[in-house]
């Protein structure tokens, strides 16, 4: 529960106290309207969105999207940073970490780009514990690292508080105890010089689990309930729930009379305010204390608890208003669109120089056929150019068609998922004759349009019925590895592959597609003599498939750029193979058709491993 609590420490450090955060909020909305200049608005709708969390995230979540858009067609970078970082923390508190990831990630470089330190120290920090949730504990450190060495550096570090108490709590076994009582020591003179109340409430509890750990139990479970005392006075609801769950947690083992009448005070405050997440978590420890104390009644009115906290946060999910993914989606559609758009600008620019540069050929060829024979051998010298020029006019119109075929292949997906949209709205029990009507309509609409962009697909993308087979992985990597072997041979690279007999179902030509794309890029970017090692591993349910290269490494930012359709995370191999940077895009929509995953791993300077995991 801990890490809950923390995020919100992280995203929205603040002075304030619960009504004090409501004031500030009934303020800035009655003033909203009077705000004159824009970029001021901007900032005031940012700030809207982060005292709204707590609230209502379809709140946040609107006066971000509204505050973002302002600033892209303000040029307003600051505005649209501190929007991208709010859709972050949006995205990590609905729990889509992969998403909020990309969100952080694009606020941090916006924050470079203005030279924003604080602000990248911070959006650091949020990196950093998105990763601890993730499990991905190297990367976390390496943030967290990064941070502190950057925080360092600043005129104005409040933000170091939290960057060292976060740092802390999540890895306390990478430091020493004395080492750890400095941080915590150079935290709270922090926090003090800058009078942040709730920071300074959180470190105490630091310093009496310290002191926990230490052998002084009983005077660190005094600081912690005064610490608690001085949370309730200052009407610091939110953060006493954490508090309330320490105490429990110290005291269940040794002391639980007290340690029930802490989680039962938490559960009051929480159910009191709407804090869902902390019912659940109170609740539960009360079910299970009286579970195992054999005590049904009790077990089964705080199991109602439960379950009434469970079916209000179901609730309001349900209710939401907004398809956040869907935001999300469209929004790297539109960033996708854009792209091309420029891509096609430009194109039509070439074009229309061509084309008047070969009217002018021409017409400079007619102006000297009226001259005489003496000229003939310059006239036939012009005419070939002008077929020169008309075959590369062609050229440009055959590129325009495979752009065509492209936008035809990204507008597959979303028009089928209108279609099983259509098709499961049409089965549901209730629905109105116009219903059925206008949702027939939506879904043969879909169906024409799904057949049009076939029509338009190349042959390797053309929609053929997805036939799953059982498919001997082991027999699939050894055929990959004897197909490629020649290739490798002619670098002098050694192909290590270790696998056992393993069946699943798929497509055995759209897998093969992936592990021979993954095995061939291997040997594109490694350079002579490297070894390449294949390998499989068989989990509970599923089978992870590896290939790991000796290439010159990957860099952080670029790694989730190189699954993108139009990425800039394209170069050429080491001996100067020419690659197009779709490869690793169709495979990625190969492995998602699987139910499975793919990511890479890669420390530059040591090479990249790429994974594979399909379901069994």
């Amino acid at each position: 529960m801990k890490k809950s609590v923390l995020s919100f420490l992280i995203f929205f450090a603040t002075n304030y106290c619960c009504s004090a955060q409501s004031s500030e909020l009934g303020g800035i909305k009655s003033n909203l309207n009077q705000i004159k200049d824009s970029l001021s608005y901007v900032d005031a709708l940012n700030r809207m969105a982060m005292l709204w969390y707590e609230k209502d995230i379809d709140s946040t979540f609107f006066y971000t999207v509204k505050a973002r858009a302002i600033s892209d067609r303000l040029s307003y970078d600051k505005g649209k940073a501190d929007a991208t970082n709010n859709l972050g923390v949006f995205f990590d508190i609905k729990g889509n970490l992969q998403l909020a990831l990309r969100y952080y990630n694009s606020a941090y470089i916006s924050y470079v780009k203005i030279k924003d330190s604080s602000n990248q120290v911070q959006t650091m920090m949020n990196i950093a514990m998105v990763y601890k949730q993730l499990g991905r504990n190297v990367r976390a450190i390496e943030r967290y690292n990064a941070a502190l060495k950057m925080g360092n550096s600043l005129s104005k570090d409040s933000i170091m508080s939290l960057a060292i108490y976060n740092y802390v709590l999540e890895f306390p076994e990478k430091f020493g105890m004395a080492e750890r009582v400095k941080f915590i020591n150079r935290a709270k003179n922090i926090a003090t010089r800058y009078k942040d109340g709730r920071t300074l409430l959180a470190i105490e509890q630091l310093i009496a689990d310290e002191m926990i750990r230490n052998g002084q139990r009983e005077k660190g479970l005094q600081l912690l309930s005064n610490t608690i005392d001085s949370a309730l006075n200052k009407h610091l609801y939110y953060v006493s729930m954490d508090l309330f769950l320490a105490m429990g947690d110290h005291l269940i083992d040794k002391d639980p009379k007290p340690a029930i009448v802490h989680y039962e005070k938490g559960l009051a405050i929480a159910n009191e305010n709407g804090y869902l997440i902390y019912s659940k978590v109170m609740a539960k420890k009360l079910f299970d204390y009286y579970t195992s104390q054999d005590d049904h009644i009790m077990a089964n009115k705080y199991g109602q608890d439960l379950v009434s906290a469970m079916e209000k946060q179901e609730e309001l999910a349900n209710i939401s208003g907004v398809d956040y993914l869907d935001y999300a989606i469209k929004e790297q559609e539109v960033q996708t669109l854009v792209a091309k758009a420029r891509y096609q600008k430009t194109l039509s620019v070439l074009s229309i120089i061509a084309c008047l540069f070969a009217i002018g050929i021409t017409f400079f060829i007619l102006q000297n056929l009226k001259r005489t024979k003496r000229l003939n051998k310059l006239i036939s010298e012009q005419n070939n150019i002008t077929k020169e020029t008309l075959i590369a006019l062609e050229k440009s119109e055959s590129d325009n068609a495979k752009m065509i075929k492209i936008a035809a292949h990204d507008l597959r997906s979303p028009i089928g998922g209108i279609y099983a949209a259509a098709s499961l709205m049409m089965e549901d029990e209730g629905r109105t004759t116009d219903d059925i009507e206008l949702l027939g309509a939506i879904k043969q609409s879909a169906d024409n349009s799904l057949t049009l962009v076939k029509e338009l697909l190349e042959v390797q993308f053309s929609g053929e019925d997805f036939k799953r087979e059982l498919v001997d992985i082991s027999e699939m990597l050894n055929y990959c590895v004897n197909l490629l072997q020649s290739k490798a041979q002619s670098k002098r690279q050694n192909l290590q592959l270790q696998t056992f007999e393993l069946n699943l179902k798929g497509s055995r030509e759209k897998l093969w597609r992936v592990l021979s794309n993954l095995i061939s890029n291997a040997i594109k970017f490694s350079p002579d003599e490297a070894v390449i090692k294949i390998g499989m591993q068989k989990k509970q349910y599923s089978v992870l498939i590896s290939v790991a290269d000796s290439e010159i490494g990957i860099s952080e930012e670029m790694q989730d750029k190189i699954f993108e359709l139009y990425t800039d995370a394209k170069r050429e191999g080491t001996a100067g193979e020419e690659t197009y940077g779709l490869g690793l895009f169709i495979s990625k929509q190969i492995v998602l058709a699987h139910n499975g995953k793919i990511w890479c791993e890669s420390i530059p300077g040591s090479g990249s491993t790429f994974y594979v995991e399909l379901p069994l």
